[in-house]
């Protein structure tokens, strides 16, 4: 059975937040990636950094939480923590450049078996603009992509060769999709994990790139 929106969204985000480890400093991109910290898992401290500004930031605002002025970089209200601070995006931009953010959660809308990313645009649509993606996949220790494994037609996402413009080329470590959990390893692609209630056969059906199997 499909998952709705909101089910793949937390699947999604509750798997990417699993990974994360005490002391990480994270990045989470625009969309789907926001939700994760909302599923830090207990006992697990790590640093949220938003490239609009902010270190230690929380999680999503909620109801009696919202304050305009404090949002991510999707313009999403969110919660800072205790010693949290803000400042301007030439540090923001310092600290990831720099090399110092540990993990960088994106979207994408292909990943091709040579862990190409593309998630920027789609020709011929209007898009706000390319955001930071360029940087974090270039600066950032770890680059996880999470996205839905197929588009609305039942197409693959997951390419042989990406067809739309790159954001980065050879610079996803994990994907992780509603199928499974990937990840790309002296240049091969390999299944890691399938995601519950997914066989074997189901998601070698719904994947065009080439794979290793090692579950």
């Amino acid at each position: 059975m499909a998952l709705s929106k909101e089910e793949l969204v937390e699947l999604l985000a509750k798997r990417v937040a699993k990974d994360f480890k005490d002391g990480d400093l994270v990045n989470l991109g625009i969309g789907m990636p926001t939700a994760a910290s909302n599923y830090i898992p207990q006992g697990v401290s790590i640093i949220l950094q938003s490239e609009n500004g902010m270190l230690m930031m929380g999680k999503m605002a909620g109801e009696g939480e919202k304050n305009p002025r404090i949002t991510n970089a999707g313009g999403q209200c969110v919660t800072i923590l205790k010693g949290g601070m803000f400042f301007d995006s030439s540090f923001s931009f310092g600290l990831i450049r720099g090399g110092h953010v540990d993990v960088t959660v994106l979207g994408g809308l292909e990943v091709d078996e040579q862990g190409n990313l593309a998630n920027w645009i789609i020709p011929g649509k209007l898009v706000p603009g390319m955001g930071g993606a360029m940087d974090l996949v270039n600066g950032t220790k770890k680059v996880v992509v999470i996205m839905e494994h197929t588009d609305k037609n039942g197409n693959s996402k997951v390419k042989k060769q990406c067809s739309l413009p790159l954001t980065g080329a050879k610079c996803v470590d994990r994907l992780i999709t509603e199928l499974g959990v990937f990840d790309f390893e002296n240049g091969k692609m390999k299944l890691v994990e399938l995601q519950p209630n997914v066989s074997l056969d189901e998601i070698k059906a719904k994947t065009d790139a080439n794979f290793e199997v090692c579950i």
